[in-house]
């Protein structure tokens, strides 16, 4: 005999769900626990999967397409929408906007934009539920991660206005993650600048079941944080800025005349400007 759900999930069996990035980390481990707790899941990819439907999030038609695909799939009922695909680029801040600036908003920013427009009507119906994944950095200014500090502020400041206009009748909650060992950092390694052990770390489990208590809450929570160490740093870095940024740049500064990013070349030109004479050359 299979066991009662506790009480804080019993809202969740046969609730419909799209999930966005469902082939990511976050997004198959999400489906899998929501599909084991007996809710209807369908996903959004870029790469399509058994379950998930391929569709590119910047892309307007393709987006309508893929969640009136889903919809139709769930039997025409939408109650929950829970956003992860997202991108990590490293940028220096002080240049010009190049592509992967760009694409840190398309996708971040304006693919959880045009996915939530275009299955507002389905929620709106179902009185339904968004859960936005925006990231603890989108108020923790960490060196060279500016383009996914700025698209995640942004994401958490779209959830606000949705909240702000919809709010009557379609829960919002966003979930701010810490720093999680996920494909997402591929590029930052690729380029010298992972902040691998420069942060603490958190584990998979914990962002995805913060989603999932937020889901299944009785009333959509505002902001949630992953872990107890995660509230408390949300809390510090959103009501005392000042603070949060004389620590990080006490840490970078540190951090940077240990040789932090010293292979870099996309971090050169702060090596030079906290007087630190590390080169690409010289760090190899």
């Amino acid at each position: 005999m299979t066991p009662p759900l506790p009480r804080h999930l019993r809202r969740l069996p046969g609730q419909n769900a799209i999930v966005t990035g469902a082939s990511g980390a976050f997004g198959s481990a999400t489906v899998a626990v929501l599909r084991h707790l007996g809710v209807n899941v369908v996903g959004i990819d870029r790469k399509p999967a058994p379950g998930v439907i391929g569709c590119d999030i910047t892309d307007d038609r393709q987006v309508r397409e893929g969640v009136a695909e889903a919809v139709e799939r769930l039997g025409g009922r939408l109650d929950l929408l829970i956003h992860y695909a997202g991108v990590g680029p490293s940028v220096d801040i002080g240049h010009t906007p190049d592509s992967h600036a760009h694409q840190a908003l398309e996708v971040n920013l304006l693919g959880t934009w045009r996915v939530t427009a275009a299955a507002m009507p389905s929620l709106l119906q179902s009185e339904g539920r968004v859960v936005v994944t925006s990231s603890l950095l989108a108020h923790l200014q960490l060196p060279l991660a500016g383009a996914y500090t700025v698209s995640k502020r942004a994401v958490a400041a779209y959830a606000d206005c949705l909240r702000a206009e919809y709010g009557t009748h379609v829960g919002v909650t966003t979930v701010f993650p810490g720093y999680v060992d996920t494909p997402i950092h591929d590029s930052s390694r690729a380029t010298g600048a992972s902040l691998d052990g420069l942060v603490p770390a958190e584990q998979k489990r914990d962002t995805v079941m913060a989603v999932v208590r937020s889901a299944a809450a009785r009333r959509a929570p505002r902001d949630v944080a992953s872990t107890a160490l995660g509230t408390a740093a949300l809390h510090l870095t959103r009501h005392f800025p000042g603070t949060t940024e004389q620590i990080v740049s006490l840490q970078l500064g540190l951090l940077l005349a240990d040789g932090a990013f010293g292979g870099a070349e996309i971090a050169q030109g702060l090596h030079s400007r906290h007087g630190n004479p590390a080169t690409k050359s010289n760090a190899s």
